[in-house]
């Protein structure tokens, strides 16, 4: 049994969400469920229907979801394919990825829009920034689709760069496990798990939260990550309501200067 390294996070006390605008990353091999390759239907059934949950609060929701579980542009590369061309078919999956959401998510009566980097109108709609945050305004949710429109940068990265655009006040990272470990704890039982980092931290010991760029990008702004684990059902509510879940990467404190 993995154990944790204690430190405390604070729930809310209100009733009320702690955070009002969120940007919730996903992988593509969370919307594989048990399969080896593409989409489970009941995985984004459920994701949607925890998502829709999350919107009922009030609060605004962004999504970035990766493209892993259809095509990725690194295993692509490394199979001798151009980079740059297999990074656009990665961000052709992630469209994909994007679609299936967006149909369940309406499906259960929440309105949603795709918003690509890579011009498509024909299934997405052009990213305008002002029109994103004019979409979350009005309780739309929003799947920013196609990473950033260059290859070279992860969907991490993307994530980092559309949250700060839209001014979200967090980053949540779902993953399969639930927090950041000093190694992974899929294969080590004594991983022991953080309950708080700062940016700093994740950098020097290389951990496996996000690659660097986006730390670094968070990092910058000051825009707080919470990772945490997305088989559990409701532990997105549980971390916009401030329940202490996961793994919080933020800036430490700020050392008093000398006089």
């Amino acid at each position: 049994m993995a154990k944790a390294v204690t430190t405390t996070t604070t729930t809310s006390k209100t009733g009320k969400p702690r955070y009002k605008r969120i940007l919730l990353k996903l992988s593509g091999e969370a919307l594989m469920g048990t399969q080896s390759y593409g989409i489970d239907p009941k995985i984004v059934e459920g994701i949607a229907e925890e998502i829709t949950e999350v919107l009922a609060l009030g609060v605004e929701v962004a999504l970035v979801v990766g493209g892993g579980n259809i095509f990725r542009g690194v295993s692509g590369s490394a199979g001798g394919m151009d980079r740059a061309s297999a990074d656009y078919m990665g961000m052709l999956a992630t469209v994909m990825n994007s679609l299936a959401l967006q149909d369940q998510l309406e499906k259960k009566g929440t309105f949603t829009r795709v918003m690509a980097a890579l011009r498509m109108e024909a299934v997405a709609e052009p990213y305008i920034r002002r029109r994103a945050i004019r979409h979350l305004e009005k309780s739309r949710v929003v799947i920013f689709a196609a990473g950033t429109g260059n290859p070279y940068f992860t969907t991490d990265t993307a994530a980092s760069l559309r949250a700060m655009e839209i001014e979200a006040d967090i980053v949540l990272k779902a993953t399969r496990v639930d927090g950041v470990y000093d190694k992974d704890p899929l294969k080590y039982k004594d991983a022991k798990r953080f309950d708080k980092l700062t940016y700093l931290e994740v950098l020097q010991r290389g951990l496996q939260v996000m690659d660097a760029t986006a730390i670094s990008l968070c990092m910058d702004h000051a825009l707080p990550i919470v990772v945490f684990a997305m088989e559990k059902r409701g532990n997105i509510k549980r971390v916009v309501m401030g329940d202490p879940i996961g793994t919080i990467v933020e800036a430490g404190p700020k050392k008093k200067s000398r006089a």
